[in-house]
């Protein structure tokens, strides 16, 4: 189990923590933030490209296949649904988009090429993400 903790600072800037790190997010100047950290969608992606990077390398490493580097590119968007073409004919409202490139070097086979490209999208992350999560909420007002 992972639990996090946030804590809202001067404007937008948010301390966060697991007890044994500590980061910032933060919004950018134009939307009221001073930029002292990532925006919250930016921790989201980078936190699916953290995950894919490490769980091509753990998959890799055991199956002893020669991946000497791993980069990525994640972009999030957002969309109305009438200007996605990949959408169903019903679809309304706005549509969350993660478009990801991810680079892989080092000596593969044609097995392990396509092996490796099918595991970059089952890290844990991407899993959570693509089937949705259930919120389990409570909110204290005091």
């Amino acid at each position: 189990m992972a639990t996090i903790t946030a804590d809202l600072e001067t404007g937008y800037r948010v301390e966060i923590g697991n007890g044994r790190h500590t980061w910032f997010a933060d919004e950018p100047v134009d939307l009221g933030g001073t930029d002292t950290g990532p925006n919250p969608y930016e921790l989201m992606l980078g936190s699916l490209a953290a995950c894919t990077a490490i769980t091509l390398s753990m998959y890799a490493s055991r199956k002893g296949i020669d991946l000497t580097s791993v980069s990525a590119q994640f972009t999030y968007d957002r969309k109305h649904a009438e200007d996605c073409e990949f959408c169903e004919d019903d679809a309304t409202g706005m549509i969350d988009t993660v478009s990801t490139q991810i680079f892989l070097e080092g000596n593969f086979t044609d097995e392990e090429r396509d092996r490796l490209a099918q595991v970059a999208t089952r890290c844990p992350v991407h899993k959570t993400l693509e089937k949705g999560i259930t919120f389990n909420e409570q909110v204290i007002v005091g």
